[in-house]
């Protein structure tokens, strides 16, 4: 199926790029969520019509992103959890954990937002976790898992 973008998307490509995806991707995904329009001639004359102004929306997105990309940026959280003598942890960390403590410092971060590659932390230490706030900015916090008895 081929869609017009209507936003930026990572591995895709940029607004207004007419691509080819899979139906599944485009009918569950890419037009439920808005990111996408269906790529008739009638859709793609009201694209451009519109295009300015998703262009104007899109740099301010990206301005508010990298604003608060600049505030996140180098932050540390410190989690306390239970703990065993060898340093696992009874449970895990998971996301929703960290976006937690992310609105405990003030700062509002969606779920979806944080990337954990190894899946939840496990064991006591300090992790490097990069959060998502924009499809072009990407900011590394440190979490420090602290365990107690």
């Amino acid at each position: 199926m081929q869609v017009i973008l209507m936003e930026r998307i990572a591995n895709l490509g940029n607004l207004g790029d007419v691509v080819r995806v899979k139906d599944g991707y485009a009918r569950n995904y890419l037009i439920p969520q808005g990111k996408a329009k269906r790529a008739t001639p009638e859709n793609i004359r009201a694209f451009e019509q519109q295009r300015a102004a998703l262009e104007r929306a899109q740099a301010e997105a990206l301005a508010r992103a990298q604003e608060r990309g600049a505030r996140l940026e180098g932050l540390t959280l410190q989690i306390v959890r239970k703990a065993g003598v060898d340093g696992r942890l009874f449970g895990s960390v998971t996301n929703y954990d960290i976006v937690e403590a992310l609105k405990a410092q003030g700062h509002e971060v969606e779920r979806a937002h944080v990337r954990m590659p190894g899946g939840p932390l496990k064991a006591v230490g300090d992790y490097q976790i990069a959060i998502a706030l924009h499809s072009d900015v990407v900011v590394t916090i440190n979490v420090s898992v602290l365990g107690e008895a």
